[in-house]
């Protein structure tokens, strides 16, 4: 397999909340103000990443895993996840608060659908004044029943909200509800399921006045109590890597970048994603080089054994599955 990093058309989604901001802050193509989502990397069903740089230009994802299994996921991964990339990338901009909801855990996700459940992080790039984030149920005794009645009334006596600033990150796990606020723009990872309950839409409507559809008694179900809210502790130091979530499903640190880097994957097993949340740098493999601006996203094949990073002033997200001996758990 050559060994380069490798971009991707991203996939952009229209949302009832979305706002301009991939488009006007990230560099996405598209002038419309209601995208909500840029899908980076994808092997979600009708949304496969494809290829947009370098000598796999026009393959998709699922074809360049069936070509090179393991080089490019890692041999652990191969073995655990066969030709399913086990994780979506998306970038989020909130231009109105997202629905309330809760993702299934994989035992539920695969009795209910056959698929994986969904535990995911979130990167603040961007926030406005006093935007905030739902995480979690206000009362840690709170019965789950009460997600089938909330209304604006006591909405705000359910759902634990905290306000936002650019650099916090969060851990949702599977059966936490959460929600992202309006004005936040956040990189998000997550396993790879498009697998949502929606639990509370601010009694919203569309053009014909209809709601969109709730999914209570699946959430009563999902929704799980969590003593921490999931905020990384973390102190950004030039030139180091800084662990925000080490979890089952993924490991991400951020690397503040002002001068050369050097990274030597060649003892982790497993493919890399950089996610560039500030700045910009040049990504350098041997003779080939790729550069990465705010916004953009680059996989790097499992067989990478050493890169160069190239700023004065970059932000990177690095995001990894580690082996399973070493994953730990984050609550």
């Amino acid at each position: 397999m050559k060994v380069y990093p490798i971009k991707f058309n991203p996939i952009l989604k229209e949302k009832i909340w979305g706002g301009n901001k991939l488009g006007k802050l990230l560099g996405k193509n598209t002038t419309k103000n209601n995208v909500g989502e840029s899908w980076e990397i994808s092997d979600v069903n009708g949304n496969i990443s494809e290829v947009s740089n370098g000598a796999y230009k026009g393959t998709n994802l699922k074809s360049l895993i069936e070509t090179y299994e393991a080089e490019l996921l890692g041999a652990n991964n191969f073995t655990t996840f066969g030709y399913n990339f086990p994780l979506l990338i998306k970038f989020l901009d909130a231009k109105k608060d997202l629905s309330v909801q809760v993702h299934p855990d994989n035992a539920m996700a695969k009795t209910h659908h056959n698929s994986f459940g969904k535990t995911e992080m979130w990167y603040i790039m961007d926030s406005d004044d006093n935007a905030d984030i739902v995480l979690g149920l206000k009362d840690k005794t709170t019965n789950p029943e009460l997600l089938n009645h909330i209304n604006a009334d006591n909405v705000d006596n359910v759902f634990n909200r905290e306000q936002v600033k650019k650099g916090d990150s969060y851990f949702i796990p599977a059966g936490k509800v959460h929600a992202i606020g309006a004005g936040v723009l956040a990189a998000e990872i997550q396993q790879t399921s498009d697998i949502t309950y929606r639990v509370y839409d601010w009694d919203r409507t569309d053009g014909l006045g209809n709601k969109r559809e709730l999914h209570t008694k699946l959430a009563e179900q999902a929704t799980k109590h969590f003593k921490s809210n999931g905020k990384a502790k973390y102190n950004l130091k030039p030139n180091t890597s800084s662990n925000l979530v080490n979890c089952d499903y993924f490991t991400t640190n951020i690397l503040d970048v002002t001068k050369k880097q050097t990274k030597d994957y060649t003892n982790l097993d497993s493919f890399i994603i950089l996610m560039c949340v500030e700045g910009e740098a040049k990504i350098n493999i041997g003779l080939y080089t790729e550069t990465i601006k705010i916004g953009e996203t680059v996989l790097l094949p499992a067989i990478t054994k050493e890169i160069n990073i190239i700023s004065d002033n970059a932000k990177l997200l690095e995001v990894y599955i580690s082996n399973k001996n070493e994953a730990k758990k984050t609550a």
